[in-house]
């Protein structure tokens, strides 16, 4: 991959804690939020400054599809409805 597109022709000014603001339209490109990773890599002698993409949680697709408990006890609650209806259908198979 080549990049020779130049976004801040100003450049960026390196604060005291070593902090830099990446520009809007490289967040916008990259899909970057506040509180995303970056990483540094040094390739040819150009530094890249690249998303970090972690594993994706095979959990996510399932984000939402229960209803929201207010407490721990209302999750037990429910856990062992789900339980108690379980063991009915397998009482119903077995007859």
């Amino acid at each position: 991959m080549k990049y020779s597109s130049t976004i801040s022709s100003k450049g960026q000014v390196t604060s005291s804690k070593g902090q830099v603001t990446v520009p809007q339209e490289i967040r916008k490109r990259n899909g970057l939020s506040a509180g995303d990773r970056v990483e540094f890599v040094i390739e040819k002698g150009q530094t890249l400054i690249r998303p970090v993409r972690g594993e994706l949680n095979p959990f996510e697709k399932y984000k939402g599809v229960l209803k929201s408990f207010r407490s721990r006890k209302e999750i037990n609650a429910w856990v062992s409805d789900m339980r108690d209806s379980e063991t009915r259908d397998r009482r119903k198979n077995r007859d």
